[in-house]
């Protein structure tokens, strides 16, 4: 039987946890050790995460796994709404698509809290406490395997900045997340995430989720630091986080404001501030010699939630892992394993890191190219909106200028200008 350490009880760390053991029948061939800095009563009782919005396919892996515990609860994210605003608070452009799959977004204090008990009734063993870097070497030489799937507290440091794959050096916007109840429905697209850009300025979305206390409205700022929307430094609690929402979005978002002017947040750890440096790191690290530990989801790859990809990239980093840990049978789990386990995932988390950097700039002119087409043309809506559940297809087309113009030359008849 092999021992296996996991470092972090989020998405990941406990979408892989529940895996290695089964179904808890008995017949797991691994004793797993998952370490968790709350238990599931803390973390209930703690602040929002993030906005965790899961699309067809990882949900599908999440369903597969018998891990989709809310599915008769949550609301469904049917379709996206994009909309191009300037101040002060015009609507420039605007196009939405549909889905193919529905979305959820289920509050990770409930879905990781519930996971978390899930897995002790299962048999596995946890230790509530925090680690720091220095604890890795023991725990990584009592078990045959250690993952580390947090990058809190300085843990992610240990695997080393990729500066190959990593080119912002800090953090690109300022964020602010409220968790919201009494926010009207959109009255012609009630089941859509709604995304409003104001360029130079930053973005705000609104999306359908299901919190401690039933279905609920999140708002997410994504502001350019210094500018109009970067109001969050002094990290405001909840009443006061959406006092300031409402103020912006009077301004620059007033079709926003209207459906938002009679909401409350939902609980008193309903808000989320801070900011994320995009950055990929190595994999594997020597914590002691001969002792090595391998990284998982956003401690190695790490995303702003603007390309809407953590929770997703992590849940096919658990899927990834899971069978090449069970493919690797009783063989060591060695640093060269852990390589291959690594390059599995990579290729589909690269092309999340690849999308994720192209939002985070001015686009380019192939792409403002696409998004003007789009607001004319449903069937590119449609595919640029489905794109975010699996951003590989962005690459035979959006990422590339020249299969842009190509494709977008096919729908409209003609070559595309700005």
């Amino acid at each position: 039987m092999s021992r296996i350490a996991i470092v972090g009880a989020g998405q990941a760390g406990l979408h892989l946890a529940l895996g290695l053991l089964g179904t808890g029948s008995g017949s797991s061939r691994h004793e797993v050790l998952l370490v968790s800095d709350g238990t599931p009563d803390e973390i209930r009782a703690g602040r929002v995460r993030s906005t965790q919005q899961m699309f067809g396919p990882a949900r599908a892996l999440e369903r597969a796994a018998g891990l989709n515990l809310w599915d008769a609860e949550a609301p469904w994210i049917t379709g996206a709404r994009l909309t191009t605003a300037e101040p002060p608070g015009t609507v420039l452009r605007a196009f939405g698509g549909t889905l193919d799959e529905p979305a959820q977004s289920v509050d990770l204090r409930l879905k990781t809290a519930r996971w978390l008990e899930l897995f002790e009734e299962r048999g596995g063993r946890v230790e509530y406490r925090s680690l720091s870097a220095a604890d890795l070497p023991d725990l990584a030489a009592a078990h045959d395997l250690t993952l580390l799937a947090s990058g809190r507290g300085g843990l992610g440091s240990v695997l080393g900045r990729d500066a190959g794959h990593s080119p912002h050096d800090r953090p690109r916007r300022a964020l602010a997340v409220v968790y919201l109840h009494g926010v009207a429905p959109h009255p012609e697209e009630p089941g859509r995430l709604r995304m409003t850009t104001v360029p130079g300025v930053g973005e705000l979305f609104a999306l359908p989720a299901l919190t401690l206390s039933g279905p609920c409205t999140i708002l997410m700022w994504e502001a350019l630091p210094g500018g109009p929307f970067d109001r969050w430094r002094d990290s405001p609690g909840p009443a006061e986080l959406l006092a300031r929402s409402l103020e912006l979005m009077r301004e620059y978002v007033p079709w926003e404001y209207e459906l938002c002017a009679d909401a409350e947040p939902t609980d008193a750890g309903a808000a989320l501030t801070g900011a994320v440096t995009p950055v990929v790191r190595h994999p594997v690290a020597e914590v002691a010699p001969g002792a090595y530990v391998l990284g998982m989801a956003d401690a190695v790859v790490l995303n702003d939630p603007l390309a809407g990809q953590g929770c997703n990239s992590a849940a096919h980093c658990a899927d990834r892992y899971l069978r090449a840990i069970e493919d690797r049978g009783d063989r060591p789990f060695d640093h060269a394993w852990m390589y291959g386990a690594f390059a599995s995932w990579w290729e589909h988390a690269r092309h999340a890191v690849a999308f994720g950097n192209l939002v985070l700039d001015p686009f380019p002119d192939h792409v403002r190219r696409v998004v003007h087409a789009a607001a004319e043309h449903p069937e590119v809506a449609h595919r640029y909106v489905n794109g975010f559940a699996d951003p590989a297809g962005y690459r035979d087309w959006l990422l590339d200028a020249d299969r842009a113009d190509a494709y977008l030359a096919a729908v409209l008849g003609r070559p595309a200008r700005d």
